[in-house]
């Protein structure tokens, strides 16, 4: 199998190129999802002219076994399950909610550190696009739809440079538009299809966040106040998982960077 990008740079010029309908349009804005999503993002909004902000997601792993994701938590508390890692591994209802208050906490304390004095954008009424270096599972990218979807945007778009079969048709369901570069199948490990997907720092994102382009008029609203309800995707929404062990191989991949 041969990697279809030299490194996250490449893959966002690369998937810029599909985006060139949104270009300089004023309305369209980038949102990256740390960290490895946001070398992604910031070549996709340098190259579509428009606005770029960061999205924090966050993996929620398995007590026992934190490298497993039974789920991800974005800003405002929106929380996805996968049910299948959750009867596998157990978990109780405790567990959950002691996972997610947890991993809440540092979505927005990453937020703040990685955004620094910076106001973020205004979300109402805008085209999203939402980007990431890969999807396994997709898990974490439908956090993030379900979360922006409370700021009443006109349109959501899902840009990854690769995906699972999987991942791309069920957040076909979701988004109003997904855009892959490739859609491998299998998939087997987004890294595999990168020459370089060393981790990505958060020093780069804060540096990245810093150069990206936004007047500071237009920098409010991505950290307004979202309901406290938490709602999660129904079973029948996620992919099924045959086997604990396959869980592990496929969740663990999807962004180590948000463990």
């Amino acid at each position: 199998m041969l990697p279809t990008f030299a490194d996250r740079t490449d893959a966002g010029q690369r998937l810029a190129a599909l985006l060139a309908a949104h270009a300089g349009h004023p309305d369209v804005l980038v949102l990256g999802l740390p960290r490895g999503g946001v070398p992604v993002a910031y070549q996709v909004a340098a190259g579509l002219g428009v606005l770029m902000d960061v999205y924090v997601v966050r993996k929620l792993g398995t007590p026992a076994h934190p490298e497993l994701a039974f789920g991800a938590v974005a800003a405002g508390g929106v929380r996805v399950l996968n049910p299948d890692v959750v009867a596998a591994a157990r978990l109780s209802v405790r567990e959950l909610d002691e996972v997610t208050a947890r991993e809440a906490g540092l979505v927005e304390e990453c937020q703040r550190s990685y955004r620094g004095d910076r106001a973020p954008l205004e979300l109402e009424g805008k085209t999203l696009v939402l980007v990431d270096d890969g999807l396994a599972t997709g898990a974490t990218m439908r956090a993030v739809v379900m979360a922006v979807r409370q700021h009443r945007p006109a349109r959501v778009v899902v840009a990854v440079p690769v995906a699972s079969r999987l991942a791309r048709d069920e957040l076909g369901g979701q988004a109003d538009e997904v855009v892959c570069v490739a859609v491998p199948d299998p998939l087997r490990a987004v890294g595999a299809w990168y020459v370089d997907f060393s981790q990505t720092t958060d020093e780069e994102v804060r540096r990245l966040l810093a150069a990206a382009p936004g007047p500071e008029g237009g920098r409010k609203g991505l950290m307004a106040s979202i309901p406290p309800q938490r709602p999660t995707i129904p079973a029948e929404e996620v992919p099924e998982a045959d086997a604990l062990e396959q869980a592990m191989f496929v969740l663990a991949d999807e962004d180590d960077d948000r463990r």
